[in-house]
């Protein structure tokens, strides 16, 4: 990895769940980790549910846009997640690929977003005291 680990968030819409992910990421790394996300299947906007849910927590991904996941952003990455997207992420050997299972929060509640929200932090908390362990 170089100094600046680089994270990819991988999901089919980019517009919910690795949206908030890397909006957790460049939050709580302060800069540290260099942050990307994607979608299979790029949707036309962030969902708002998502982007209230996020803003609760003093983070505003409001002006983020959905973008497709590139076979250069994968390989140019250190920590590819995906959530939910399938096979659809093309492989490189020496990278670290995880799978986060979540609900996509595409038509749910903001109850429902919170829950998945709070599990995203978690992980993302997780995987930054990995990628940075004085973090």
């Amino acid at each position: 990895m170089t100094d600046a680990p680089t994270v990819l968030f991988v999901c089919i819409h980019n517009a919910g769940r690795s949206q908030m992910a890397a909006g957790y990421m460049t939050a709580l790394s302060k800069g540290a980790v260099t942050v990307r996300s994607g979608g299979s299947e790029p949707g036309p906007q962030i969902n708002p549910v998502a982007i209230q849910a996020m803003a609760e927590e003093g983070i505003d991904i409001s002006h983020e846009v959905p973008q497709l996941m590139t076979t250069e952003a994968v390989r140019d990455s250190d920590v590819v997640i995906t959530m939910g997207c399938g096979d659809v992420c093309p492989i490189f050997p020496g990278k670290r690929y995880e799978d986060w299972e979540l609900v996509d929060p595409s038509g749910k509640g903001i109850d429902e977003v919170r829950e998945i929200r709070d599990s995203i932090r978690s992980r993302v908390e997780s995987l930054l005291q990995e990628l940075l362990p004085r973090a």
